[in-house]
């Protein structure tokens, strides 16, 4: 039989090869091979989920079941499938600048520069911490978590902002500031079920345009004056309000011991006064009398008096009178 010709002239190309050995495949070999090809892909299913992750297992697209730290296992892809995550890190999120390796940091105008309730522009630095509260809500509900955490914190910067003044905003209105942001953060990613927990939201510097910085420094520093002289102020007070709270007390008790002397003092006379005049009315003569003498012995008591007999003519015979004699004398 002749060999055919090839009609698009490539019999040129073709090359003779040698017959090669026949491969005999036993049929024994086959179920030992298939089940070592079975153990091996069983063997993918073992996974390992580190202390601070855990991991969502999913059966065919659907969520299964949620696992913590440890050494695990899973039926092997395309059965079910593993996802893993940190649960227990704080990220960071910065917001109107960025920051550097080597301290430095970077303003961006876009994100920090906000507009106030009385209409001036004041730039915000704002850090956003945040961590997994929900891994299953994290993994599968948003795509961009940290570019929806940061749209949703920049507007709900802009909407509490936009309702303060600006001289609220730099002065004490800070920790309020805060807190508002916080909570309306972390409303809105819970009512998108972001599985996100925002730990803490953080104003690192609150300052107006460069152009009236000066002009806003100068207000802050009256401000300051002003909060000085009220503190020193309330100082003196609570200084001399007790002082003289202490010498109104000590007046009074003073005023209140002066009467009750007063009192006494009268109750005593008018008392000696009626026992007098009992004894009047009973002997009027003797009672003048007695009143006289005790009255003449006090008034002559005070004084350098003498009475003398006029039948006496030497005056030595007296004791005690020689400084009287030496006076009269003179």
């Amino acid at each position: 039989m002749s060999e055919e010709k090839d009609p698009w002239g490539m019999d040129k190309y073709k090359f003779n090869i040698p017959n090669l050995p026949k491969f005999k495949f036993k049929k024994a070999l086959i179920l030992p091979i298939i089940l070592v090809i079975v153990a091996i892909w069983m063997l993918t299913g073992i996974y390992l989920v580190d202390t601070n992750q855990q991991a969502v297992v999913k059966r065919f697209g659907k969520v299964a079941r949620v696992v913590g730290p440890g050494p695990h296992y899973h039926f092997p892809y395309p059965v079910e499938t593993v996802n893993k995550a940190n649960v227990t890190d704080v990220h960071r999120l910065e917001i109107g600048y960025r920051s550097y390796e080597n301290g430095e940091s970077r303003l961006i105008e876009d994100e920090a520069q906000m507009l106030t309730g009385d209409e001036n522009i004041v730039n915000l630095d704002v850090i956003v911490q945040y961590r997994i509260g929900d891994i299953v809500k994290y993994l599968y509900n948003i795509q961009g978590v940290v570019s929806t955490i940061k749209q949703v914190s920049e507007s709900s910067m802009r909407e509490i902002v936009g309702k303060q003044k600006i001289d609220y905003i730099l002065t004490v209105g800070k920790d309020e500031i805060q807190i508002k942001a916080h909570e309306m953060i972390q409303d809105i990613l819970r009512q998108y079920n972001a599985g996100i927990q925002i730990v803490a939201v953080q104003l690192q510097n609150v300052n107006p345009p460069d152009e009236v910085v000066s002009a806003f420094r100068d207000v802050a520093s009256a401000r300051e004056d002003k909060s000085r002289f009220i503190n020193e102020a309330e100082a003196y007070a609570n200084q001399v309000i007790p002082e003289a709270r202490g010498t109104a007390a000590s007046m009074i008790l003073d005023a209140e011991a002066y009467r009750e002397e007063k009192v006494k003092r009268a109750e005593g006379d008018a008392e000696r006064f009626s026992e007098i005049l009992k004894n009047y009315e009973q002997a009027p003569q003797l009672t003048r009398k007695r009143l006289y003498l005790d009255k003449m012995e006090k008034v002559i008591g005070k004084s350098d008096f003498h009475v003398f007999d006029s039948q006496i003519s030497d005056i030595n015979t007296f004791i005690g009178l020689e400084n009287l004699k030496g006076s009269v004398n003179k």
